[in-house]
């Protein structure tokens, strides 16, 4: 008899040689596994593309875009839209300064700017519950006064000018912040002429009301070209500065703009200076700290850190060489900050020889 196998069960299936292992199941696997991470990670690599090119036509079509609108440049070279810090009100200067009054000047017809006037901390006790009267007439006490004009963006509720108010209080100065015309609660749009404007008038404001007592403009980065274009307007009327301080000065906003880390992004573009350099001044913007200083008879004081990132501080070294072969004979000083200090371009304010440095050159004057 021819022998039989035993029959198997309804259902069952014999492997095929080579078909149906563990093996080839785990393989299987594998691969389903693989297939479904690349179609799980294709979306993000998809996004990374089109974000990439976005950025890439935003880069090309920015400078284009510049040289068309040089309104474009203006808004950058002020960010007055950039309002911080958002949680302070700059009518009540009493949360991040003592002893300080806010008030509002009109330089000219439909425009209004914010002000706040801090005096000395010697009179701080005294200045509790006064209203802006008696800042006002504070002005005429014999202590020298400083103008502070800011950089560009934010408010004068800024920290680091906060911080830079209460060392010159402390070191006894009544301290003038404005915020020009469309910064901060202030009305209208900035603009070279206007800003200028608005420092000169707070100047003379301040002048009249002082008595005698020297009157000093501060201008810090944007602010020093505020600051040298009040000084010669201001002298051109008969009515220097008694004294004019730069912090983080520059030469004028072109080379400024060249060296400046939005300017960095672009230096390889092919015509930087054409659509970018040359365009400021298409946008009315030239804040000529070379040329101002050239003409300019206030005795002057130069603060720069040589770490900074923003405003190089040859251009310090640069606008004091120049203000000393001035036709005009002045005080001129220059104070450069090692790398090491760390002061960069906004915290010259942690100087602890500072006031003795402001003390010393308004005693010269």
């Amino acid at each position: 008899m021819k022998r039989r196998d035993p029959p198997q069960k309804r259902g069952s299936v014999t492997p095929l040689p080579g078909k149906g292992s563990k093996s080839d199941s785990k393989d299987a696997s594998a691969t389903q596994t693989s297939k479904s991470r690349k179609r799980s990670s294709s979306p993000w690599f998809s996004y990374l593309k089109k974000f990439a090119l976005v950025l890439f036509v935003v880069y090309i079509s920015a400078p284009f875009t510049i040289r068309l609108f040089p309104v474009l440049l203006s808004k950058v070279v002020y960010l007055n839209m950039v309002r911080v810090p958002f949680f302070v009100d700059t009518r009540y200067p009493e949360d991040v300064l003592n002893h300080t009054s806010n008030f509002y000047l009109t330089p000219e017809e439909g425009i209004t700017v914010g002000v706040w006037h801090t005096v000395p901390a010697s009179r701080g006790e005294e200045a509790k519950g006064k209203d802006h009267g008696w800042f006002e007439a504070a002005l005429s006490d014999n202590n020298p006064v400083i103008i502070y004009l800011h950089g560009n963006g934010g408010t004068r509720a800024v920290d680091h000018r906060v911080q830079l108010i209460k060392v010159l209080s402390a070191a006894g100065f009544h301290v003038l912040s404005i915020d020009y015309r469309g910064f901060a609660d202030s009305t209208g749009e900035p603009s070279e002429e206007g800003v200028t404007n608005d420092s000169a008038y707070l100047y003379e404001w301040v002048k009249a009301r002082s008595r005698g007592s020297p009157v000093c403009l501060w201008g810090h980065s944007l602010g020093t070209g505020i600051a040298t274009n009040a000084a010669r307007r201001l002298q051109e009327k008969g009515n220097a500065p008694d004294g004019v301080i730069l912090e983080a000065p520059y030469t004028n906003i072109r080379e400024a703009g060249a060296y400046h880390p939005f300017g960095k992004i672009y230096h390889i573009f092919p015509g930087f200076e054409y659509f970018f350099l040359d365009t400021f001044a298409l946008s009315n913007n030239v804040f000529p700290n070379d040329q101002n200083v050239k003409i300019m008879s206030s005795p002057l004081l130069i603060l720069h850190a040589e770490d900074d990132q923003v405003v190089p501080s040859a251009m310090a070294k640069k606008l004091h060489e120049i203000a000393l072969t001035s036709p005009h004979s002045r005080q001129v000083k220059l104070v450069l900050y090692p790398a090491e200090h760390g002061y960069k371009h906004k915290f010259i304010y942690k100087d602890p020889e500072l006031p003795g440095i402001i003390w010393a050159f308004l005693n010269a004057i």
